[in-house]
């Protein structure tokens, strides 16, 4: 497929408003305030404080995805942009510990306000603009602190953002151009911070409803996202109860009910290791763990019943919105990718994984996609977004949808869930999808998970014309491997066995496996080829 063609498949899906923002944004100019006067509001209770993530701060130094450096400059050429991203949020001022890095964090936003002038470099784009805003604001609320010189920038920062809003991205970058005009519009007070708040609100009545779903999930289908969103909506509920603002008050009723469907996913989506599970954009140690953002809601007196345990029988619970089947038992855990790539107008974030599928058993991870650990447009970043870094099947060498760029998405597989049927001790849920109906061939992908009470059967079935195929699954660092002509023994780290068997040759090759951003592990992937169009792989455990 040519580029010109490819664009046209990916510029497709936007909506207008994302095209005509990238022009305006081309002609803004949002001009410098002068002889800004500074009226706050008072709160009208404490800020409740819960600290979770880590520190960022290393003896002088700056630790962003897995990288260490000194601050040299705010717009260092030599560092990427989604590390300078990081240093600009000022996420260090809510982490761990942060009380006694207080001295540090003064110095550094005195640093910050002294060198970096307005509308100049990474610091005053929208996203990073938004962070600092309710990260700031979250600090001067916990922490006695003469603000006078600090407001004044931070009104700045405030009115810049309110003009340079993100609808050319939409998504959780929108949801957080307007979580932070509502911060913003709540800690001052006067009839531009007012316009604010309500500018917030008005993003955010018509964000939440479009970006989580009635089953709790988020719509850009990556956990790791979802439980960024859900750590917002906290704020927003924390919020409404500091300034008590009746404006806040009278969603909060409305946000307490999402929140609590929002942690039963966040649930659902981890392994029982407690981190989550690697579909789509997704990587551990960017956002708060469930267990973390449970105590936030319980400080806040949010309570949320489980809605899955391990438990001794086969059971399943299918998150319709988000397109995920998630199945449970005593000895295993697995999560079914059954889902779109994203939404039609933003699936930046998407990864080429459907009908892919992460299991743990016995409470380790085993299968498990590459992961995510970069960002930005590199060979790296394409091959882990591919099809063959994720536990599904590739024909004649091409990705079920068409992922390109960083962050870019052609053509896309469309997956439908055919049914789920639940025995006594039996379930099988069988799907399919038309990743591949571009083909020449006109391939359609089915696949069956069958589950018993100490099996799980993959059957792929292609219908079409097929020239090659294979299946692919990868197995977590810590499993220990050893394989025969058509059988793979796996070892677990308690010592337990699981045996794949299947009716073909399969080849164990060393591959790479990515939980964090910066951090890759070497791990072993399985390769089975596809002969008659037709597969069965069997993990006994």
């Amino acid at each position: 497929m040519n580029k010109l063609t490819r664009l046209f498949y990916t510029v497709r899906h936007l909506r207008p408003i994302q095209i005509f923002n990238r022009l305006y944004r081309k002609l803004n100019y949002t001009p410098r305030l002068r002889n800004i006067q500074i009226s706050k509001s008072v709160p009208k209770a404490e800020w409740i404080r819960c600290e979770f993530l880590a520190s960022s701060y290393r003896d002088g130094q700056f630790s962003f995805l897995n990288e260490v450096s000194n601050l040299t400059h705010w717009n260092d050429e030599n560092q990427s942009k989604l590390w300078l991203y990081n240093l600009h949020y000022f996420d260090d001022l809510n982490a761990l510990g942060a009380i006694e890095r207080q001295v540090i964090h003064v110095n550094l936003i005195n640093k910050w306000v002294a060198e970096n002038p307005v509308g100049v470099g990474n610091g005053w784009e929208p996203y990073p603009s938004s962070l600092r805003i309710v990260n700031w604001i979250k600090y001067f609320l916990c922490f006695d602190l003469p603000t006078s010189g600090y407001d004044e920038s931070l009104y700045q920062q405030a009115h810049y953002l309110r003009h340079n809003i993100e609808y050319h991205l939409l998504g959780n970058h929108l949801f957080e151009n307007g979580k932070a005009l509502v911060f913003a519009g709540c800690y001052f007070d006067d009839l531009r911070s007012k316009e604010w708040l309500l500018k917030g609100l008005r993003i955010l009545d018509r964000e939440i409803p479009e970006q989580i779903s009635e089953d709790g999930s988020n719509f850009e289908l990556s956990p790791m996202y979802h439980n960024i969103i859900l750590a917002d909506m906290l704020d927003l509920y924390n919020l409404a109860l500091t300034f008590g603002h009746e404006e806040l008050l009278a969603r909060k009723g409305y946000w307490k009910q999402l929140i609590k469907k929002m942690l039963c996913y966040s649930s659902s989506m981890n392994h029982p290791d407690g981190d989550v599970s690697s579909f789509n954009d997704s990587a551990t140690g960017v956002s708060g763990r469930t267990s973390d953002l449970v105590e936030y809601a319980g400080k806040l007196d949010i309570t949320y019943q489980r809605c899955e345990e391990l438990v001794d029988t086969l059971c399943y619970k299918h998150y319709s919105d988000a397109g995920y089947v998630v199945v449970n038992a005593k000895n295993l855990k697995a999560i079914l990718d059954v889902a779109k790539i994203g939404p039609d107008y933003i699936p930046g974030h998407g990864h080429a994984d459907t009908l892919s599928f992460e299991a743990s058993l016995y409470g380790y991870r085993v299968f498990v996609n590459s992961g995510t650990g970069v960002y930005g447009v590199s060979e790296e970043r394409l091959n882990q977004r591919k099809t063959a870094a994720h536990n599904t099947v590739e024909v004649d060498g091409f990705d079920s949808s068409e992922v390109w760029g960083g962050f870019r998405v052609a053509r896309r597989a469309n997956p439908t869930l055919k049914s789920i049927q639940q025995g006594k001790s039996s379930l099988l849920v069988s799907a399919s999808h038309d990743g591949y109906k571009r083909l020449k061939g006109k391939v359609i992908h089915h696949r069956e998970w069958s589950f018993s009470a100490s099996e799980l059967s993959i059957t792929d079935r292609l219908l079409g014309e097929v020239e090659s195929a294979f299946a692919f699954l990868h197995i977590h660092p810590d499993i220990m491997v050893t394989s025969s002509t058509h059988n793979v023994l796996l070892t677990l780290p308690n010592s337990r066995k699981v045996i794949i068997e299947s009716d073909c040759r399969v080849k164990v090759l060393d591959s790479m496996w990515y939980p964090e951003f910066g951090k890759s592990i070497r791990n072993k992937k399985l390769i089975y080829p596809i002969a008659n169009q037709s597969l069965t792989i069997t993990v006994k455990y």
